[in-house]
């Protein structure tokens, strides 16, 4: 049993960090994307979604700051969903919780077993059952929004991936309406804050977080920095990782070209769904 006296002090010594040493690197950004996204709003309940990694457990305690400036009134909901973990990594979450000062909402899903037959793209399906599950758990606890902790290095990495392995024009949006839970919309309030300052916070708290606890890499569960596997999205990142070797602003032109749109020279579009040629207005 852990001394509560030390649960206070870590707490306390990693709200204090979020507020002095990472605000400008950290909160800033964080309150920054809420406020040009309009990702929150008064009168919202938001269902911060945990996975026990580094991105989602900072992204609950920026919440609980940004509610503590009062700017807007909104509601939390610290919702953690259990798709199948073993108890060690069930039980670093919930400690985490506690030293951080979260008061998680846990509940439980058999996601992991029904994967664990799929042969082809099992962690595409996991994601996307994870995110059925929550949104549907979010709006029976009387939420009209999900938070979940993908960065500003997901947007641009996933940008890439699409012209590079997709052949399409697409990017990471910073909220989406849902299509299947009417009146329910995602929102990534990460969206602006980069991936080696989230690492940078963690590792100056001292904290460990999950990293991937699914039946395929267990012995991978707790973080580190080391690829669990050769994937697209490692390649990517390695390759925008080389490009700045020579090119310092990669990764914000690659950012900012989904803002500058020019569509006068795009050959082909789709707009909800319908498909228009240049031709057509040539």
């Amino acid at each position: 049993m852990k001394d509560t006296n030390d649960q206070i002090k870590k707490q306390e010594w990693a709200e204090e960090s979020i507020r002095k040493k990472y605000h400008k690197q950290i909160f800033s950004p964080f309150a920054k994307a809420c406020k040009t996204y309009r990702l929150i709003e008064d009168g919202d309940h938001i269902a911060v979604c945990i996975s026990g990694g580094k991105d989602s457990m900072l992204m609950a305690k920026l919440f609980q700051e940004i509610k503590r400036h009062k700017k807007v009134e909104f509601d939390l909901t610290f919702l953690v969903m259990d798709p199948g973990y073993n108890k060690k990594n069930r039980d670093l979450i919930e400690s985490n919780a506690k030293d951080l000062g979260i008061p998680i909402t846990v509940f439980e899903s058999t996601i992991f077993d029904a994967v664990d037959t799929i042969d082809k793209n099992p962690c595409y399906l996991c994601a996307r059952m994870r995110r059925g599950y929550l949104y549907s758990k979010a709006k029976e606890l009387g939420c009209n929004k999900i938070a979940l902790g993908h960065h500003y290095d997901d947007v641009i990495e996933t940008t890439l991936m699409a012209m590079i392995y997709g052949a399409q024009i697409q990017t990471m949006m910073p909220k989406l309406h849902s299509t299947n839970f009417e009146g329910m919309e995602l929102i990534r309030p990460l969206y602006l804050v980069r991936e080696a300052d989230i690492c940078a916070w963690r590792d100056y708290n001292e904290l460990r977080f999950l990293r991937c606890a699914c039946h395929f890499t267990e012995t991978c569960a707790t973080y580190g920095e080391e690829d669990v596997s050769v994937s697209k999205r490692i390649e990517t990142k390695k390759l925008i990782a080389e490009l700045k070797k020579t090119n310092p602003y990669v990764e914000s032109n690659i950012f900012r070209s989904m803002e500058n749109v020019h569509l006068d020279t795009v050959i082909e579009y789709k707009k909800d769904g319908v498909r228009h040629h240049f031709l057509e207005d040539y």
